[in-house]
């Protein structure tokens, strides 16, 4: 066995380059069987198996840099750099990260867990190690379904602009997470698929050579010559015009080759694209024929890859996909658009049944916002189906294009709360924070899975502007599904259960929090008014300004960033009004980032549970009989 001999990257240049392709078979294996237990994202680290063995084998790690575009194909890197024998712990809490983690390790230089950031942060590593004087190599690894993001074309111009020296890697398995989409895919395609192209450069210097006494005019008339024919003949064009010696496309899964083109970019002045050619899942049939399925998979059988899911209530993303055709069936102007997450997102069935009313723009988030505006400007209901964490990469567009323009788009926020083994990255945790203070939007959160349904009735009924409804990465509650749906009033809270002296608002999954824990609270003798504060934007005053007549505390839940969320905007309510008379106690996600585990162990590391709620109470009660016996004082 050759991966027990492995403990970091410089005992892997003590074996051949035969051992190397055996190795790659034994690191398979291992992924396969590790994950099988642990889940995580198998396909794409399948996929890079020689890839990365060919880079710690040529380069040196860390002084030379790698970085890791999304960082969830980094399993392999991990592995090589001494961290084999964590993987048991992989994506649990206090475990190693599923992404790349620079606290783990020297050998990882750049976090990521968001596409398209590779390139510009090789090229800060770049400049910064001219500017020093210092002599390493710089080594993006990039997807090309990260290269449709819009910030990887603003790297790659600047990159090609200065010539700094780096190369980078473009991993082309034809795959993000979903299908790619989009005319650089298909661009890509073409040179996959254009076998003249291997030979056309050599073939074209070979001619150019032959010819004889090349000098002044005959010496323009030959560039003129091979520009015509590099045209002609070299798909990679694209990048040769950015600035870019194109090297490719090479066999992402023969080493030697690998070697030989990695060789022969060392000895290029300027940047380098390096187009390697790989499947995601190879290796492991299932993976193969299924990359999208098998990109982040559940634990699993090796034998015959069936997904070991838990069974339970439908998914929140389950139920907004259902509930969506049933919309579109009854409002042909709906449309619902994604960047690059139609599984994820719950619109698979959609695409099926309304192929023409799916787009999928790829990883283009920003792209997305803009267009979903103008397709509200033209009559359009444009249904932004999207993850809270990657929302957030397209602000501007937000603010720019959509609510200043106050154009009717529907944002369905997916991942809102915490999304557990993902981690830190992609917590949903900001976007009421950056999303409640801009003019024109109106936000909401459901309770359950049957208000989600009743949500998006109200977001279709609702013609004044942007809307947005926001759910979590969670298993619905089992409620009944109404089958008719009915808007609800915009701004108005509900209140579940009527109490004294204290109240409880509580939004999304906090709200059953909530329930549970006036339910214990009752048994010790402490009746609490519990209130499902849906809306986030616009608040519901009236029954704010009722809770002040009647309770002297106030508990705020949110599963939200504590800084800027519902408890700030309460706060902030109360001093527009001057209302002193109520104490305001905020339970929310605390100013930090909080890393990968189980949605259960989130929670409990920031206090959002019942217990935790209980026990706020408790003290909250406690504090109002000591003010009202201090009170009762004589002076």
């Amino acid at each position: 066995m050759l991966l027990s001999q492995i403990n970091g990257p410089e005992d892997l240049k003590q074996l051949s380059v035969d051992e190397l392709a055996s190795l790659a078979a034994e690191i398979r294996q291992f992924l396969i069987e590790k994950l099988s237990v642990t889940g995580g994202h198998l396909a794409s680290n399948l996929g890079v198996v020689e890839l990365t063995l060919a880079l710690h084998y040529r380069y040196n790690s860390p002084t030379d840099k790698f970085i890791y575009d999304v960082g969830h194909q980094a399993y392999v890197h991990k592995m090589l750099t001494g961290r084999m024998d964590q993987f048991d712990t992989l994506r649990k809490l206090n475990g190693l990260c599923g992404f790349v983690k620079r606290r783990e390790s020297e050998h990882d230089v750049w976090e990521a867990g968001h596409s398209s950031t590779s390139l510009s942060a090789a090229m800060g590593m770049a400049l910064a190690r001219d500017l020093k004087g210092e002599n390493f190599k710089v080594v993006p690894i990039i997807g090309d379904g990260a290269l449709t993001g819009g910030m990887a074309f603003e790297a790659l111009n600047h990159i090609g602009h200065e010539k700094k020296k780096l190369m980078v890697i473009l991993n082309d398995n034809e795959m993000s997470i979903a299908p790619n989409v989009g005319a650089l895919h298909n661009y890509l395609s073409r040179i996959r698929s254009d076998r003249t192209y291997l030979r056309a450069k050599d073939e074209i210097e070979i001619l150019l050579r032959k010819i004889p006494a090349i000098g002044g005019k005959l010496a323009k008339t030959a560039e003129k010559v091979k520009d015509s024919l590099k045209y002609m003949m070299v798909p990679g064009i694209l990048f040769e015009e950015l600035g870019f010696t194109y090297l490719g496309p090479v066999d992402g899964h023969d080493i030697q080759k690998l070697l030989e083109t990695f060789k022969q970019a060392d000895n290029v002045e300027g940047p380098v694209l390096v187009h390697v050619l790989t499947t995601k899942g190879k290796g492991y049939k299932p993976a193969e024929a299924d990359s999208y399925k098998w990109h982040g998979i559940s634990p699993y059988k090796i034998e015959s890859g069936q997904v070991l899911k838990a069974v339970g209530n439908p998914m929140y993303t389950e139920v907004f996909g259902q509930t969506l055709i049933e919309l579109a069936e009854q409002d042909e102007r709906i449309v619902a658009v994604t960047p690059a997450m139609p599984g994820g997102s719950g619109l698979i069935p959609f695409s099926e049944r309304f192929p023409d009313r799916m787009i999928d723009v790829g990883i283009a988030e920003q792209h997305a916002a803009t267009m979903c505006a103008a397709l509200a400007m033209e009559g359009m209901k444009p249904v932004y189906a999207v993850y809270s964490t990657f929302m957030q990469r397209a602000y501007d567009q937000i603010v720019h294009d959509i609510c200043r323009h106050n154009a009717n788009v529907m944002f369905a926020i997916d991942r809102a709360g915490f999304v557990g083994a993902d981690g830190e990255t992609h917590q949903g945790a900001y976007d009421i924070a950056f999303m409640r203070h801009i003019p024109n939007l109106v936000m909401m959160m459901p309770k359950d899975e049957n208000e989600l349904r009743h949500m998006m009735k109200t977001a279709l009924d609702y013609n004044d502007g942007p809307i947005a409804y926001r759910y979590p990465r969670v298993n619905g509650t089992g409620v009944k599904l109404d089958e008719e749906l009915v808007s609800i009033p915009i701004g108005s809270w509900q209140k579940l259960r009527e109490g004294e002296g204290i109240a409880i608002a509580a939004i999304g999954p906090m709200v059953q929090v909530a329930e549970e824990a006036a339910d214990q609270l009752k048994s010790a003798g402490i009746k609490v008014t519990v209130i499902n504060a849906r809306f986030l934007k616009p608040l519901d005053s009236a029954m704010l300004l009722e809770v002040v007549k009647s309770h002297g505390t106030m508990l705020v839940l949110e599963e939200a960033s504590q800084a800027g969320s519902l408890g700030s905007a309460i706060l902030e309510f109360y001093a527009e009004h001057e209302i002193t008379g109520i104490d305001i106690k905020l339970m929310g996600i605390p100013d930090r980032f909080i890393e990968h585990g189980s949605i259960k162990e989130q929670r409990e590391q920031v206090g959002l549970t019942v217990e935790a709620v209980v026990q706020k109470v408790q003290q909250a009660k406690a504090e109002q009989a000591f003010a009202y016996g201090k009170k009762t004082l004589p002076s």
